[in-house]
């Protein structure tokens, strides 16, 4: 894929960037010579990441909670300071707990609404101004939500998460029509069951419910994809990557799924 010069130079802040998709997304941006200011809640895989693309771009690194607004605020203003305006922002952070409904409780709900739609929420309210200022001078913007098939679908016993990722693919559809006059896009990636740490986790508990093996667990998990196989992160980051592109001007309020296939019986 082609990048442009003005492409190349702008500024992408990431955030949930210390593992898994966050990471893939973080070195495909980078290795096409996009500024990025990575954000996460591991400060040493943060800065070992961020050590490790420097070679490719400038690269900073800010640990936040993404649900703490005023937090928020303030690492996106000194990342501006840093490096310039925002012109991309990948909404990627993300947390998934299954439980049975009835088992859910209040405090599992919110964490679900707080970390993923919340969190979402907060990080584009406070790089918006600095985006718009952007498109003032000719430099469009690219609001990238990372979702789920399950903001797509249902699923079992991931209630809370099936609605907080549901509520991104809301904001998603909204926030596109009220900016599509203003040279921003937005758009949301529903990826399927990803090789990521959320499915090791989802693989332990099927392992402590049934008692299958983690490798039959990891299939069946797979096996919901009609491809038979696991999405992987770098899948994830290339759409990532053609999104950012000037060739997806016209793509505006989309749910793309990465999934093999799986919703489209």
């Amino acid at each position: 894929m082609t990048i442009s010069a003005m492409q190349s130079q702008r500024h992408a802040v990431i955030t949930g960037a210390s593992k898994g998709i966050g990471v893939a997304i973080a070195k495909n941006l980078a290795q096409a010579g996009f500024h990025l200011t990575l954000l996460g809640r591991n400060e040493g895989r943060l800065e070992k990441i961020a050590t490790a693309l420097k070679p490719f771009t400038q690269t900073q690194a800010f640990t936040v909670d993404i649900t703490d607004q005023l937090a928020i605020q303030a690492v996106i203003h000194k990342a501006i300071a840093l490096l310039g305006p925002v012109h991309i922002l990948v909404n990627n952070a993300g947390q998934a707990i299954s439980q049975p409904f009835e088992k859910t409780t209040l405090a599992l709900w919110q964490q679900m609404l707080d970390v993923n739609l919340t969190g979402t929420f907060n990080c584009t309210q406070a790089v918006l101004p600095s985006m718009l200022e952007a498109t003032k001078q000719g430099i469009s913007g690219r609001i990238i939500n990372i979702s789920s098939t399950a903001g797509l679908q249902g699923y079992a016993y991931v209630t809370a998460y099936s609605a907080a990722k549901h509520g991104v693919i809301g904001l998603t559809r909204a926030l596109a029509l009220e900016l599509a006059r203003k040279g921003i896009t937005v758009n949301a990636i529903c990826p399927g069951y990803t090789e990521t740490d959320l499915l090791v986790e989802a693989i332990e508990k099927i392992v402590q419910k049934t008692g299958k093996t983690a490798e039959q667990a990891r299939q069946t998990l797979a096996s919901k994809n009609p491809q038979q196989r696991l999405v992987q992160p770098e899948e994830v980051a290339r759409a990532v990557l053609w999104l950012c592109s000037s060739g997806s001007d016209a793509i505006n309020g989309q749910a793309i799924a990465i999934d093999g296939g799986e919703l489209a019986g």
